[in-house]
């Protein structure tokens, strides 16, 4: 199991039996390459170049002339990553980004479903059920308007996205361990159908859209998980430039920490945390630390290591954690490119 977070600071409970706490820095997702936008026009013209007696001519074929039809696509992903609750929990919320991967200007409508197979219990929607993340926090909270369907559906252009909250309660029947699953489904308002149908003059500026690979439509489900342990986990940085300051300019040190308790009386076991360092950033060789001692960049003997497999991400393996162990430190550093 994984908790995602790129704020200040997240509570959440777990008791699985491997806790990872997966920081995902805040960062823009870079653009999905939409292609040639809708509309476009392409000429093509040919020329023959060929000599009578003597006298060089040129002639020159019709113009071929095709109009880009708009590809209607769509990508949903989690982004909040399992959210941690309690029996009789009210009001929690599942992240996700709604992403326009077609190549024109689409409007999306935004449905949910908390009753899925393959999970232990049904998550009850709140009402509303859908909210816009408003103010980009990731942050479920009071400032983030609810969604009504036909009303507010979201209009994206190519490649833009949105943030989206499916907000559930938790019935009080259920048990450590259970899992529930909530799923969010975007849908093209043009239409929907199998990868190459066709929707004549419904694209950009009247072209003709069809269906692109997603079939206009994609869907995704996040979980809830049940458990007995409530964990405080903070993220802080301080920032250090070249010229003795404190602004994020190119060259300056970011020093990151990561502090991480355990608040009632359960057990995490097996807990990890991994963050990925940032877009933008280089990471400061032989910078981590737990608990102020160093760690090695390598994976050895001791709890950490620069995970270079894939995207470069710090991992510090900090085991079994209750409230008689305090709060366990991370620390690392990167430089601003």
């Amino acid at each position: 199991m994984t908790i995602s977070n790129c704020h200040t600071a997240a509570r959440s409970r777990c008791s699985f039996v491997a806790l990872s706490l997966l920081f995902l820095n805040c960062i823009t997702a870079p653009a999905l390459a939409a292609g040639t936008a809708a509309g476009t026009v392409i000429n093509n013209t040919a020329t023959v170049d060929f000599m009578v007696s003597g006298t060089p001519v040129q002639q020159i074929s019709n113009v071929s002339s095709i109009t880009v039809v708009e590809r209607l696509d769509v990508v949903v992903t989690l982004q909040s990553g399992t959210v941690l609750v309690a029996a009789s929990d009210t009001g929690q919320a599942l992240l996700f980004r709604v992403t326009n991967t077609g190549n024109g200007s689409e409007t999306f409508t935004l449905t949910m479903d908390s009753v899925l197979g393959g999970d232990d219990f049904d998550p009850v929607p709140a009402v509303p059920e859908i909210y816009f993340d408003t103010d980009g926090s990731g942050d479920f909270n009071a400032g983030d308007l609810p969604y009504t369907p036909g009303v507010d559906d979201p209009v994206l252009a190519a490649d833009a996205s949105v943030d989206i909250f499916l907000v559930n309660d938790i019935p009080g029947t259920v048990i450590d361990g259970n899992v529930g699953r909530s799923e969010l489904t975007a849908t093209s308002n043009t239409g929907t159908g199998a990868p190459g149908a066709t929707f004549p003059g419904l694209g950009d500026g009247g072209v003709d859209a069809v269906a692109g690979s997603s079939g206009g439509a994609a869907a995704l489900f996040g979980e809830y998980v049940v458990g007995d342990v409530q964990i405080d986990v903070i993220k802080s940085v301080v920032i250090s430039d070249p010229f003795g300051g404190t602004q994020p300019t190119p060259g300056a040190t970011l020093t990151y920490t990561v502090t991480v308790e355990v608040t009632n009386t359960g057990t995490a076991t097996g807990s990890v945390v991994s963050d990925p360092i940032p877009a933008n950033t280089t990471y400061v060789a032989n910078s981590i630390t737990l608990d102020g001692g160093g760690l090695t960049d390598a994976p050895d003997l001791d709890e950490g290591e620069l995970d270079t497999s894939g995207a470069p991400t710090v991992v510090v393996r900090l085991g079994d954690l209750d409230s008689g162990i305090g709060i366990r430190t991370v620390t690392f550093q990167v430089t601003i490119d």
